[in-house]
């Protein structure tokens, strides 16, 4: 099995698949302690922003062998009261899963993933549950969401 090595989210190391902006310590423009606009979320559907929780696990081994991506949408992530583990893979037409990276995105970060980007339920590192903050365009779920199971040769592990 494929292991993938978890790495420390940077600008230049993650801005194939999107962008990121630490709501804990916020940095940059601001209007006295208002930081407005440091993570702009474009997605090609009329629908509204939906705000869901997702409550994620701690796991002995982060095995993958389901991933997901959306055509028409973007996607934010924001960990609330833990530290997670994301896997991603840019836009391709094969979902080359080969291209998978792993990032630790600390609890407070917002990760926005861009269109496309294939992807799947994170993984908390810190706490044993944990709870992370999704916002997509509503009904994503059902409209916009392309699950792929990988094959047996497919299936990763992600290692800290």
């Amino acid at each position: 099995m494929r292991k993938i090595k978890a790495q420390k989210l940077t600008n230049d190391n993650f801005k194939e698949f999107g962008s990121f902006y630490n709501m804990l310590d916020p940095q940059g423009y601001n209007l006295g302690d208002f930081f407005p606009d440091h993570l702009d979320v474009a997605n090609t559907t009329n629908m509204s922003q939906g705000f869901s929780s997702l409550i994620v696990y701690k796991k002995d081994h982060m095995i993958v062998d389901l991933v997901e991506y959306h055509n028409f949408s973007a996607e934010v992530l924001l960990p609330l009261d833990t530290d997670i583990v994301i896997h991603v893979a840019p836009p391709n037409n094969k979902k080359d899963i080969d291209l998978t990276q792993a990032f630790i995105v600390p609890k407070g970060t917002i990760v926005k993933l861009n269109i496309g980007v294939t992807h799947l339920c994170p993984f908390s590192i810190t706490e044993e549950i944990g709870h992370v903050m999704v916002a997509l365009p509503q009904r994503t779920y059902k409209n916009d969401c392309y699950l792929v199971n990988l094959d047996e040769n497919e299936i990763f592990e992600i290692v800290l």
